[in-house]
């Protein structure tokens, strides 16, 4: 037995973890809830059964098979949530690629970098959402691709992409259309899915999904069938989902709250997944709750308040609503309480994690006190370990703060092709350091106190401050530049940049913001934006950002939000 004294937990559990491919277990669902709802999307009138999303997904990864892709090989998928997307998922696992995950919100010099950092051969990319125009993106990077035969690309900045594959009623030149895929694969490709399911090991890599870095560059946590398959199962578990259940998602499909959390928790259970809109939108996703009576809703904070400070709120009814997610940022007290009261989601969990561990660590259960579910992120999931340790590495007794290190089968492979930063991140000893500050209590609940590195969770986005200060450094006017987040009510967090100008150059914050436009994602440019001659130092010359930001607090009249 361990101490009970020390800040050590581990998910002891009778239930076994699943020892198969996502492949192997999504065609025994397939199997078992054909019949069944499967996928609902409602921007697109998709309403298929897991019988029929099963047939769409063997066609379709017959169909990537027939375009020349082979087991290992890296395909990036660029666009908001839609069917495509979930056909894609399942599809790739089955043909044994390794599905790229690439934020919609990227601009050029991001996309660059991670298809090249990862060597994706093919893209599967919308055309257009809301103020991103993919393709003629695309066609910037690689404009060879205008004149290419479809499947043959060479482009210069893209060096290993030769198939782009684009979602949509129009084709641009050079391109696949999404839906002649289907038809693409024959019988030799339908063999060849049948041998793969025999050979295909869980311990793969599935999937890459790009974190932002601390060194100003995203890092591709790679992950296996074994992480997020387990992951999902045991978040569902945690929901105590059943193939009665519909799970209402609004949250990115790119990000693991989307696939992982969402689609792998349902599809594990024979929940139906629910998809309200490409991409969040509060009105659009009360009305299918409602439409659809769906009794589980996925959101990071800010979706939650959006949907109940929406003038129409009231018009909906809601009581079908059991269960949820809210995570991917601190929770505030008071909208938990809401969401419980006002929304009828009387089983609402909180989840912790991050991208590298699958990503859930810690979740409350769907009957733990309300107290507890307000002001903590529930307890370690079943076959994880976790301990706190202080800056020499020893685990601190219960009650005390210090690092979050989680160990056990959701932790990542490592980052793609880099052996330095993944050394960094796990120790010898297999230990993830999140460089989050936690303190578990004698019952085992865990609560978030901090973090040690500077990261700035901005609406349920990790901001790394480095990789934006990377990126402004190449602004010619731009002598020296700090990121900090400072408290905002609605997102939690905003971005803040102190700028010391080149000697002798003037600059306004339009220009800074022009210079970030199309370049780096929204949630990436700065919120507020102050001109400085010098900054605030230690005398041994460290940036104190924390004076910086306490400055700013007062400035802007902000305060933190209390949160759980």
């Amino acid at each position: 037995m361990s101490d009970p004294a020390l800040s050590y937990v581990h998910g002891a559990s009778e239930q076994t973890l699943l020892g198969e491919t996502i492949g192997a277990n999504f065609d025994r669902t397939v199997a078992q809830w054909g019949d069944r709802p499967g996928l609902i999307v409602r921007q697109q009138g998709v309403r298929w059964s897991y019988g029929e999303l099963g047939r769409k997904v063997d066609a379709f990864a017959a169909g990537l098979l027939a375009l020349g892709l082979e087991p290992g090989d890296r395909i990036g998928i660029w666009s908001p949530n839609n069917s495509e997307w979930v056909v894609t998922q399942f599809a790739t696992a089955k043909a044994g690629l390794v599905l790229v995950n690439i934020n919609p919100a990227y601009r050029l010099a991001e996309l660059e970098y991670a298809l090249n950092k990862v060597g994706c051969r093919a893209l599967i990319t919308a055309t257009a959402f809301k103020t991103s125009d993919y393709i003629g993106m695309l066609n910037t990077l690689a404009p060879e691709l205008r004149t290419s035969a479809p499947g043959e690309l060479a482009a210069a900045k893209l060096t290993e992409l030769r198939t782009v594959i684009q979602i949509g009623a129009e084709t641009a030149p050079g391109a696949i259309p999404f839906d002649t895929v289907y038809a693409a694969g024959g019988d030799g490709q339908r063999a060849r899915l049948a041998e793969l399911a025999g050979t295909l090991q869980f311990d793969d890599p599935i999937n890459i999904q790009f974190t932002s870095g601390t060194t100003g560059a995203p890092k591709g946590a790679t992950l296996t069938h074994h992480n997020i398959l387990n992951n999902g199962f045991f978040i569902g578990e945690a929901m105590r989902l059943t193939e009665e259940d519909k799970i209402c998602i609004p949250v990115p499909l790119y990000h693991c709250f989307g696939m992982v959390l969402g689609n792998l928790a349902c599809v594990t259970h024979g929940a139906a997944m629910v998809y309200p809109g490409e991409g969040f939108e509060p009105l659009a996703t009360l009305q299918t709750v409602a439409e659809e009576r769906c009794t589980g809703l996925y959101g990071v904070p800010t979706m939650f308040i959006a949907e109940l400070q929406h003038p129409d709120f009231r018009r909906y009814d809601l009581r079908s609503l059991r269960t949820g997610i809210m995570a991917g940022a601190p929770c505030p007290i008071e909208v938990m309480r809401r969401v419980i009261d006002e929304m009828h989601a009387s089983e609402i969990t909180i989840a912790y994690g991050m991208t590298e561990t699958s990503p859930v660590s810690f979740q409350s259960a769907t009957d733990d006190p309300l107290e507890r579910r307000v002001s903590t992120v529930g307890r370690v999931l079943p076959h994880v370990e976790v301990k706190i340790i202080d800056a020499e590495g020893r685990i601190v007794r219960r009650g005390e703060r210090g690092e979050l290190c989680t160990r056990g089968y959701s932790v990542m492979r490592g980052y793609w092709g880099d052996e330095a930063l993944t050394s960094q991140a796990i120790d010898q000893a297999r230990w993830m350091h999140t460089g989050d500050l936690a303190v578990i209590d004698e019952e085992g609940f865990c609560n978030i106190v901090g973090r040690i590195k500077d990261m700035v969770i901005r609406g349920g986005e990790n901001v790394y401050p480095r990789e934006v200060e990377e990126f402004l450094y190449r602004h010619p006017k731009i002598e020296e530049v700090q990121i900090f987040g400072v408290p905002d009510e609605r997102f939690g967090e905003e971005l803040c940049a102190w700028i010391k100008p080149r000697a002798g150059e003037v600059l306004n914050e339009e220009e800074v913001r022009a210079f970030c436009r199309d370049q780096i994602a929204h949630y990436k440019v700065p919120r507020h934006i102050r001109f400085v001659d010098e900054f605030p130092m230690t005398v041994t010359g460290k940036m104190q950002k924390f004076v910086m930001r306490e400055r700013m607090v007062e400035e802007l009249g902000v305060r933190e939000a209390a949160t759980a």
